[in-house]
């Protein structure tokens, strides 16, 4: 079959509903006479052939989203019609244009291997200086004729016959067509004819997708400097502006890698002199974004995920990348091109300028002006892993990006270096009042005392005063009672023991005092004696079972060993214990356990025993717990079910153990059924006790 029955029994290339794009509509209008400019030359020889491609690629461009897929479609379109294995369209044609790629391979071709792919990728974006710009067709790559400049399209495109022509707009080269196939093939003259007639249709398509990522591109770099504006406008933090400033770029630009470098001159005198020596100078890497690493990319990683270099430093002397953009300051770095670094030079540019990232460098240095001098405060870095052009109003979008960067670093170091002066003489302007300070402070601490004093006496009156009037009532009424002549002598003897009864708890109530005041001024002395702490607690354990027979209490001992000798003071602990076991039995709902457990530590220090004395009842809320070894603080709700007690028996209990060495800690935790709760006091002593 010849091409031009080929050609013929093709269909329309997209058969699906058209897709407006808005960047194209009404471009109907346009694009027909625009062919009919261009198409002047090989026009009269195939009018059926250039009418129909023209119609075509119109169609293409009309439903197209971007300029990629446009790219994309129209390759397959040619690639179709030429019944090839490869068609490749470039958009640009030198290096300073904006150049894009849009390929299409048949479904048998070669280049779906994985080994080809790769080799396609490294040669993705590459474009040819424009030379020669006749139709050039080879029917064998591999022999020893063809000349260097086509020897990329054998590794990239897995061909061996090529067609290339490019592609003119209003009398401008703005592209290359590259047709290819897997086999050497002989290229006839109606391929290159009806090629010709095809690179006319086919410039349009390119003006349009160079157009559209004109477009695409100005509205990226707007969005960005809109962003940027609004940040530093709305004074969002340093770090906040650096990511910003550092995403929207790489992202703008399409590139796969960004940093943000700040410098830390040793000298501080040499940012505002000028010199050609190299300053000793500390390279930080403050901010950083990459490809693999973006979560809102959507992008295909190309390199292995890489570790961050965020925080990392290291001396300029260290990267010869940093050298030369430092010694090219205020002018940035381009590399387009790998990056050769010497043997034993740049240890830092390994880490920093990976070799996956060096295919292409642009490096903006921060700028500080200072008079007629200017400050290289830190570089910005865009690196991408492939190579490719940096082109001019790149370079002007990241040259303005690195800008604000600067002021807002400068107006930072500004605002820090104002608010080091206020501080400074507000320190100086606190060490000139020290002395009045002093003055005040001791005035001040005299007051507090006083005020302390009062809010205790207060405090002790206001707790007292039901203790102290309720015994005081009793007592009085007895007497009164007790002076009626003719009052019987059960009577009589029962209001002797009330009156008996009312005076031991105002003489105990005394007696805790005196002995909280003796605890806490320390004039109470430490005598240990060798005593078997089950024994006491035994005899102990018996005389509260008694007690707690009406509310049908029982004491539970756990203990290691039957005996256990402790050397400390028997009357502090007897009455910690006594405390203890007398809180419990008030608290403890009836018919419930009282467990006591015993147990020894080993510490470097020396041993402990520990007793853990635990009882079920109603919980202590959690204020409260931390006022529960404070004087004369009851817990809530406890006068309302008038449970009888001072306030002095837990605080005088952690005085004794303090007394003894010891700590002790209390726990309120809800048990099972949720309806009462756990409360465990434990007590930790040195089993042996210094004199």
């Amino acid at each position: 079959m010849d091409i031009e029955s080929a050609m013929l029994s093709k269909s329309r290339f997209n058969n699906a509903a058209p897709m407006v794009n808005p960047l194209t509509s009404g471009l109907s209008d346009i694009v027909e006479p625009v062919f009919m400019q261009e198409q002047k030359g090989s026009l009269m020889q195939h009018p059926e052939e250039s009418n129909r491609i023209g119609q075509e690629v119109t169609q293409i461009i009309l439903t197209s989203r971007d300029s990629q897929t446009l790219l994309a479609r129209t390759a397959k379109a040619v690639g179709e019609i030429f019944q090839v294995d490869v068609c490749l369209i470039v958009a640009g044609v030198n290096r300073a244009m904006t150049t894009q790629t849009g390929a299409w391979f048949s479904d048998n071709h070669l280049i779906h291997e994985p080994k080809y792919q790769a080799k396609l990728l490294q040669h993705q974006g590459r474009v040819e200086d424009l030379g020669d710009v006749n139709l050039r067709a080879i029917a064998d790559l591999q022999s020893s004729e063809v000349d260097q400049a086509f020897s990329w399209y054998s590794q990239a495109l897995a061909c061996r016959a090529v067609m290339r022509n490019y592609t003119e707009f209003q009398a401008v080269a703005n592209g290359v067509i590259v047709l290819g196939r897997s086999q050497p093939h002989q290229w006839t003259t109606q391929e290159k004819e009806l090629l010709g007639v095809v690179s006319e249709s086919v410039a349009v398509a390119i003006s349009q997708a160079q157009l559209t990522q004109q477009v695409q591109t100005a509205t990226q770099h707007q969005t960005l400097l809109n962003q940027l504006s609004v940040a530093v406008r709305s004074d969002f933090n340093l770090e906040d502006i650096f990511k910003i400033a550092i995403r929207g770029t790489a992202q703008a630009l399409n590139v796969s890698h960004g940093l943000l470098l700040l410098l830390k001159y040793t000298d501080p005198l040499f940012k505002h002199r000028p010199s050609k020596k190299l300053p000793k100078t500390e390279v930080t890497v403050t901010c950083e974004w990459s490809e693999e690493q973006d979560t809102t990319s959507q992008a295909t990683p190309i390199t292995e995920s890489r570790t961050t270099l965020l925080n990392q430093s290291f001396w300029l002397s260290e990267s010869s990348l940093c050298q030369q953009a430092f010694r090219n300051a205020p002018e940035p770095l381009v590399i387009g091109t790998q990056h050769h670094v010497p043997d034993g030079e740049g240890n830092s540019d390994r880490l920093i300028f990976d070799q996956t990232m060096q295919g292409s460098v642009l490096i903006v240095p921060l700028v500080g002006i200072h008079s007629d001098t200017f400050t290289v405060l830190g570089f910005l870095v865009l690196q991408h892993h492939q190579p490719r052009s940096w082109h001019t109003n790149e370079i002007e979008l990241v040259k303005w990006v690195s800008t604000q960067v600067s002021t807002t670093l400068i107006q930072n170091q500004t605002l820090r270096q104002v608010q080091s002066l206020v501080d400074d003489r507000t320190a100086q302007l606190q060490r000139s009042l020290e002395v009045q300070a002093k003055l005040y402070e001791k005035t001040r601490r005299q007051i507090d005392q006083l005020q302390q004093l009062n809010q205790l006496k207060e405090e002790f009156m206001s707790s007292m005063s039901h203790e102290l009037r309720t015994p005081l009532t009793t007592m009085s009424l007895a007497i009164r009672m007790l002076r009626q002549p003719e009052l019987p002598l059960e009577r009589r003897q029962k209001y002797l023991s009330i009156l008996e009864q009312e005076c031991n708890k105002e003489i105990d109530l005394i007696n805790d005092l005196l002995s909280l005041q003796r605890l806490e001024s320390d004039q109470s002395h430490l005598q240990p004696q060798k005593i078997d702490l089950m024994l006491m607690i035994k005899e102990m354990a018996e005389s509260f079972e008694q007690k707690w027979v009406g509310k049908r209490l029982t004491l539970s001992v756990e203990s290691p060993a039957p005996s256990l000798m402790l050397n400390t003071d028997p009357d502090s602990l007897n009455r910690i214990l006594l405390e203890l076991l007398t809180n419990a039995g008030k608290y403890s709902d009836p018919d419930t356990k009282v467990c006591l457990q015993v147990t020894q530590q080993a510490q470097q220090s020396g041993n402990q025993v520990v007793l853990t004395l635990s009882n079920t009842g109603t919980g202590i809320q959690e204020t409260d717990l931390k006022h529960i070894f404070d004087k004369f603080r009851r817990g809530q709700g406890v006068t309302q079910k008038a449970v009888q007690g001072t306030g002095l028996g837990l605080a005088l209990v952690k005085c004794l153990v303090q007394h003894l060495n010891g700590t002790i800690d209390v726990s309120s935790c809800p048990s099972e059924d949720s309806q009462t709760s756990i409360i465990s006091f434990t007590v930790t002593l040195p089993q042996f006790q210094q004199h």
